[in-house]
């Protein structure tokens, strides 16, 4: 089993038990079933079931998972380069330069959550415009056009209002 340093993103984990902390880096590792596990530490299987739904608990093996998944970073950003700087195929040194400039955020996939709100505001907008238009039609007939001019201009102001551009 792996000796966990302290670190700031460990809090819950750290303020468990040491046979708690321990389960938790077994149940990682996965090698070992549940029973396996208890008796290695001395409990019985119920308490490691009843362990698995303590928030706390829970909270904790998040943790863990994370600062598992950062400690293999820097090993990880090196393989990346080598495939950027070795790989005999484009399209694998193409992905991995993808991958290390979305990881230093100079590159993005092509959905942001401003994005994605701007879309949903533009889709509501031409929305009204239809309903606007089939109401008008319906009421008016011959003065469609200056009811949709008014129209328009209050979906324009309340766009505005809402943050749309």
């Amino acid at each position: 089993m792996k000796k966990v340093h302290k670190s700031s993103d460990l809090g819950t984990f750290l303020k468990l038990t040491k046979k708690r902390q321990k389960a938790i880096v077994m149940l990682y590792e996965d090698k070992e079933t549940i029973g396996e596990i208890a008796q290695k530490l001395n409990i019985t299987d119920r308490a490691i079931y009843k362990w698995k739904k303590d928030p706390a608990f829970i909270q904790a093996q998040n943790e863990y998972a994370i600062h598992v998944l950062n400690s293999a970073l820097p090993d990880s950003i090196r393989e990346l380069m080598k495939l950027v700087q070795n790989s005999k195929s484009d399209m694998v040194k193409l992905q991995a330069i993808q991958t290390v400039l979305k990881h230093a955020n100079l590159l993005s996939d092509n959905s942001t959550p401003e994005l994605d709100k701007a879309k949903i505001r533009k889709a509501n907008a031409d929305a009204r415009v239809a309903e606007a238009r089939a109401k008008a039609m319906e009421d008016n007939g011959a003065d469609v056009e200056l009811l949709l001019d008014k129209m328009m201009d209050t979906l324009a102001k309340e766009d505005l209002k809402h943050g749309s551009k």
